[in-house]
């Protein structure tokens, strides 16, 4: 009886909210909605909280200090861009290597902090991102500055497009808290600009979050996703694959590339496939 008038209350203040991500062929039966975790639970907040320390030294340093665009056009030029990201930074659209242009400052800046640390594994990168190789903090502000002038491509490699709209509703419903209604991302928590980018790099990402494979993921996206079949992360990644950046990351506003002749030459890597974010 107790009960019934307690309910009863509830649903006259309107408090009684039902989850918005019903279990249909757009979602994944066994998903945890990741709005969930707007009041997130305390063993999952801790293991937060262990995630913003990663690394918090070098990338503190570096987030306080100004960028250096021509200097970071020169250190990106020398360690990053032969044979990986290339000159323009737009990957590969076989997903090889992901589209860095335009990406968020606080995002590379994070990614190349966790790599030089040892929170991320990878073999690619690592050495590249060492300080005998990119520099000091400086020039890791630098480059992450560099990168986010860098114009986007809307040439990127694009998924099937046979499952767009499960993709879209996945998307709207567990993405756009984080990465935004269009992926533009969120600096000020290290949440990845991902419009635009290569539908292969994407699907590997998220295969690899899910599997704990990406140790620097965040812990709410790596619990969330736990219950994505392949077809649900093919679908949302399509999607994402699809989303048109802003005129201003296409435009960008890069000075101009000196001769690659005039650089220091990098030798390739022989190292298994892996990427900087």
């Amino acid at each position: 009886m107790i009960r019934s008038i307690v309910s009863a209350i509830i649903v006259s203040m309107g408090l009684l909210i039902t989850p918005c991500h019903a279990e249909t062929d757009a979602s994944p039966a066994s998903s945890t909605p990741f709005r969930r975790y707007l009041a997130t639970p305390k063993p999952t907040k801790s293991l937060v909280e262990q995630w913003k320390n990663q690394s918090r030294g070098e990338r503190e340093a570096a987030l306080h200090l100004k960028g250096n665009v021509a200097n970071g056009q020169k250190v990106y030029l020398e360690s990053c861009s032969n044979k990986c990201h290339l000159p323009h930074g737009q990957g590969s659209k076989n997903g090889e290597y992901p589209q860095i242009a335009g990406q968020l400052r606080e995002v590379t800046i994070k990614q190349l902090a966790d790599i030089r640390a040892r929170n991320r594994d990878n073999p690619t990168m690592y050495r590249f991102a060492l300080p005998n190789e990119i520099g000091g903090v400086q020039n890791i502000a630098d480059v992450a500055a560099y990168i986010e002038t860098l114009p986007m491509t809307l040439d990127n490699g694009k998924g099937p497009g046979n499952d767009l709209e499960r993709g879209r509703r996945i998307h709207d419903h567990d993405c756009v808290i984080c990465h935004g209604a269009n992926g533009e991302g969120k600096a000020e928590q290290y949440y990845p600009l991902i419009q635009g980018q290569h539908y292969e790099y994407l699907v590997r990402q998220y295969q690899w979050i899910r599997d704990g494979r990406r140790r620097n993921a965040h812990p709410m996206m790596v619990e969330q996703i736990q219950g994505y079949t392949q077809q649900d992360i093919a679908a949302v990644m399509d999607h994402v694959s699809r989303l048109v950046p802003s005129q201003a990351k296409l435009k960008g506003s890069a000075p101009p590339a000196p001769p690659l002749s005039t650089l220091s030459p990098s030798s390739p890597s022989t190292a298994p496939k892996d990427d900087l974010l």
